[in-house]
């Protein structure tokens, strides 16, 4: 079965550096190349611990005064290229981070935002190495971990997609617990591991309940085992916002309603896709009544 997906493109979201099931503004579940935030590096809002050693031996936080003249142009040039890699020019994206890369070579963001790139241009063997790289640079970039295990994920490489998520979410301090569990859980059920998505899904949702695309995989995943209440009540949550309401929405929410042998259920979430997103594949699909692909 074909698995749903609000929307697939997840490149403002994955790089904050790009998801569906189901992301919103950019859902998951279905299939997509999207980037997580862009991983701190030096100009940006975040300390970084990389910089000079300190008398004890470990590595000290980079501030602005540890800057070089190349490291700022760096950090410049990262910015413009996750600027237009957001807004879905590969060409310049990449252009402007190896400019990036050039000025400073050592900057595991940079490789980040590359693989991501070439994961959008297709060049598998440059995305890969890119990730790899980025990870060498920096071996506890949560950030990297998180894209490069959703771009094996896309490759149906699971195991090795998730071992990567796993250490991400172990990584000390990290920030985006939830992006993290939403893309493991949404990898987790592409795989066919529908009860280890719907624990990691919770997990996601117990950490940002205010998440839409949570929120809409977690119902999908629900939906899919059965478990038909739950599954409304979280669709319910996303479509009682009309600014969030979208075909996917709405298609499964008459899917579930189809699955309760609820058919005024069904006329009225069919009868908002027929009229508010009339040419979408939810709303012929709706027409055609193929409520279990």
């Amino acid at each position: 079965m074909t698995i749903p997906a609000v929307s697939t493109d997840l490149r403002g979201w994955l790089w904050r550096c790009s998801a569906g099931l189901v992301l919103v503004g950019a859902w998951l579940l279905a299939g997509c190349a999207a980037p997580p935030p862009a991983a701190a590096g030096p100009g940006s809002k975040e300390p970084v611990v990389n910089g000079p050693v300190t008398s004890t031996g470990t590595k000290d936080h980079i501030t602005q005064s540890d800057e070089t003249d190349a490291s700022r142009r760096a950090q410049v040039r990262l910015e413009l290229a996750g600027a237009y890699f957001g807004r879905g020019q590969m060409t310049t994206a990449l252009d402007e981070v190896k400019k990036s890369i050039a000025a400073d070579p050592n900057v595991s963001g940079a490789f980040n935002l590359r693989g991501l790139i070439y994961a959008s241009l297709g060049d598998h063997r440059l995305a890969e190495e890119s990730f790899r790289r980025a990870l060498q640079i920096d071996p506890r970039d949560a950030d990297s971990m998180q894209n490069f295990g959703w771009y094996l994920c896309q490759q149906s490489r699971f195991g090795e997609a998730n071992a990567l998520f796993l250490q991400a979410l172990a990584v000390p301090q990290y920030q985006d617990s939830p992006r993290t569990l939403l893309t493991q859980g949404i990898c987790q059920a592409r795989s066919g591991k529908n009860d280890e998505a719907e624990r990691t899904l919770v997990r996601a949702y117990a950490l940002e309940p205010g998440n839409p695309a949570i929120a809409v995989n977690l119902s999908e995943v629900l939906y899919r085992r059965g478990d038909l209440e739950r599954a409304r009540f979280y669709i319910r949550r996303v479509n009682s916002v009309p600014n969030l309401v979208s075909p996917q929405t709405l298609w499964l929410a008459a899917r579930i309603e189809n699955k309760f042998g609820n058919p005024a259920g069904v006329a009225d979430f069919g009868g908002q896709l027929r009229n508010r997103f009339p040419e979408s594949p939810e709303s012929t699909a709706y027409v055609e009544g193929r409520f279990n692909e």
